[in-house]
């Protein structure tokens, strides 16, 4: 598991560790049952605080990505295929509110948006 911490990042320590194994989980990088590292050896190798990488563990599992055994360590659950949906809904939202922005800016139709939409997938645009 590659983790990267950027100092100069607005986004606090335990949301980046939090966020980068969470994407790794939904991109299958980590699979169902994988042992995570200790919290305790996390911390040491990136160098911060055990209550920090806690915490980032904290968030995973309550959000259902990973499940904790005592003293066997934390480990990657199995997909919730719902929560995966509606990880990836927000995502797609987030992005179509930038796409709609960036159309509004270039005075772009939704007829026209639809249309670039569906030439990305190959697909032709029924004409009137």
């Amino acid at each position: 598991m590659n983790l990267y911490i950027d100092n100069k990042s607005n986004a606090p320590i335990y949301d980046q560790i939090y966020s980068q194994i969470k994407a790794q989980i939904i991109s299958g990088a980590l699979q169902e049952d994988e042992a995570l590292p200790s919290i305790r050896n996390l911390a040491k190798d990136l160098r911060i605080s055990v209550i920090t990488t806690k915490r980032a563990y904290d968030e995973l599992e309550r959000e259902g990505f990973i499940y904790t055994l005592a003293a066997k360590g934390c480990f990657v659950a199995p997909k919730n295929v719902e929560l995966l949906r509606e990880e990836n809904l927000k995502k797609i939202e987030e992005n179509m509110e930038e796409i709609a922005q960036l159309a509004a800016s270039c005075n772009l139709s939704r007829r026209e948006i639809v249309k670039l939409f569906m030439d990305t997938y190959g697909e032709s645009f029924p004409e009137e």
